[in-house]
């Protein structure tokens, strides 16, 4: 716990203080970190978020169309995927991608000892290889939290047309009327909340990885674990306090 926050310290400082002290951060490895952390995940999160779409769709079919409610699809598609299934799923895949290889590839390079020849360079290994991964994962897990729910929509309307026999243009405004404004801002905040809690705990099981390689493999799967719990956890206070505080 000790090293987890001392590792969001020295981030904080890196990130909010440091640029305006002259030590600008690169935006080249930004950049790099955000095609690894996210656009290569693109797949996974689209097939994902049109699975969820389209499960949705027919679980909610199933039990209304009993009731000869199955006008609300539409309703229970979007506003699902907006508050909890989209934040929660597309994080769960980043999480079991992204954040397990940054654990192993930082774990990898401190066994090597590549952390500690940073240091003897008097190069900050937080400022050279935290950093451009921390502000990628904030950037890349709401933007494919975006992109999952226009996909899980998308399942949700395939199912509605072509098993329901809805009418796209209903569908479309029958979605738009059930959510509100703060559905979608709720889940983007879920998104970048979810993005500290999961770089960070990467970031700090590699930093301090004992054993070799074995030590490196249980890092990994230590902080594949720590971070799900973490982030769903923080998912149920997030919900309650979102829609259950007033």
């Amino acid at each position: 716990m000790k090293n987890f926050l001392r590792l969001n310290a020295s981030l904080f400082y890196w990130v909010l203080v440091a640029p305006f002290k002259g030590q600008m951060f690169k935006f080249s490895p930004i950049f790099r970190q955000m095609v690894f952390i996210g656009v290569r995940a693109t797949p996974m999160v689209a097939l994902t978020a049109f699975s969820v779409g389209v499960t949705l769709a027919m679980q909610a079919a199933h039990s209304l169309q009993q009731l000869g409610a199955e006008i609300y699809v539409p309703d229970l598609v979007m506003v699902t995927l907006l508050r909890e299934m989209g934040p929660v799923l597309i994080a769960v895949i980043v999480i079991g991608r992204s954040g397990s290889a940054v654990a192993a590839e930082l774990g990898t390079m401190k066994v090597s000892e590549e952390i500690e020849a940073l240091e003897v360079m008097a190069i900050n290994p937080i400022s050279y290889l935290i950093v451009p991964r921390f502000l990628a994962m904030l950037v890349m897990l709401p933007a494919l939290t975006i992109l999952g729910n226009y996909i899980g929509v998308f399942g949700g309307w395939a199912v509605c047309r072509f098993a329901l026999n809805f009418n796209t243009a209903g569908y479309v405004l029958r979605a738009l009327e059930s959510a509100e404004t703060w559905d979608l801002y709720s889940g983007m905040i879920k998104s970048a909340v979810f993005a500290w809690i999961i770089i960070t705990i990467a970031c700090n099981a590699g930093l301090h990885v004992e054993g070799g390689a074995e030590g490196v493999g249980q890092a990994t799967t230590s902080s594949v674990v720590q971070a799900l719990l973490a982030m769903l956890v923080t998912n149920a206070i997030l919900t309650a306090v979102f829609f259950f505080g007033a």
